[in-house]
């Protein structure tokens, strides 16, 4: 094996694959079309920040606003089985690992109210009653880009929910870089997915806001 032939090998398959060419797209349940909440109105009008186009609730802005995303591993369970005083591996599950996403935030914390609304839906801080899982899931599309940003390869996560919203830790002694919120996404299972099925999926998650 030389260099050569190595990037030979590269050059046919189109590339080397890279980790910053992604898109993640998906609308919470919880988020509709207008974006009418009371609190994110006054206070915008308040601080002097309103925009009209804030209006329109844009699945783009989730994916233009995520730093950071996992393509899910699976692994297969097994149990021991003695054959001929030898311990053979059998398998009989597979376990899909959750899938970490980091998203940048904004003045308005629109990333952190969205996910903040989408846990209220899971479970009722009131009573602490759980709702319907068909009601607060939805369907996670990641892809992988290349350079064109086209997509490769990508996941569907079906049913998918958060799990986790993790703290924001406010500190003075800290630079005035952005801040990110890192969140945790549970699912039923996650279905490899091609390049066209992929770009459908991709447009099939985004009409579903729209509708």
């Amino acid at each position: 094996m030389s260099i050569d032939n190595l990037k030979a090998i590269v050059s046919k398959k189109n590339g080397l694959a890279k980790s910053n060419r992604f898109n993640i797209i998906f609308t919470p349940p919880t988020q509709s079309l207008l974006n009418l909440n009371p609190d994110v109105l006054i206070g915008s009008l308040v601080s002097g920040s309103f925009n009209a186009r804030n209006l329109i609730s844009d699945p783009r802005d989730i994916s233009l606003l995520c730093q950071g995303a996992s393509l899910p591993g699976r692994q297969i369970s097994t149990i021991d089985y003695i054959a001929e005083k030898q311990n053979v591996p059998i398998p009989y599950t597979v376990i899909d690992e959750d899938v970490q996403c980091k998203f940048l935030l904004t003045n308005d914390y629109y990333i952190k109210t969205l996910f903040d609304n989408w846990l209220s839906s899971i479970v009722n801080l009131d009573n602490y009653s759980v709702g319907y899982k068909k009601d607060f899931a939805t369907d996670v599309v990641i892809q992988q880009l290349d350079e064109k940003n086209i997509p490769v390869y990508g996941v569907r996560l079906e049913n998918a929910f958060p799990t986790t919203v993790a703290g924001i830790e406010l500190d003075q002694a800290q630079s005035s870089g952005p801040m990110e919120l890192n969140v945790t996404f549970s699912y039923d299972r996650y279905v490899p997915e091609g390049p066209t099925s992929s770009t459908l999926s991709g447009v099939s998650a985004i009409l579903d806001a729209l509708t």
